[in-house]
């Protein structure tokens, strides 16, 4: 991974929509609305797409990337 992040919380959530990875349909349903909001993100919706990053081994969020 090295130091690459995401520093959009669109282009995290259309990563992991696009990768091919098995995601539960709650997850598809929050990364799905994730993809296109432009508001910022709750500590709890950060929170959630960094595990989901980790999980699948994409880069993390950047701090503050969370602000659309």
């Amino acid at each position: 991974m090295g130091d690459a992040s995401f520093n959009d919380h669109r282009r995290a959530a259309m990563a992991l929509l696009t990768k091919g990875i098995n995601l539960r349909e709650k997850e598809g349903n929050f990364l799905g609305g994730l993809a296109f909001r432009v508001d910022p993100l709750s500590e709890r919706q950060a929170n959630w797409l960094q595990i989901l990053l980790e999980r699948h081994q994409l880069p993390p969020l950047e701090m503050g990337g969370g602000n659309g």
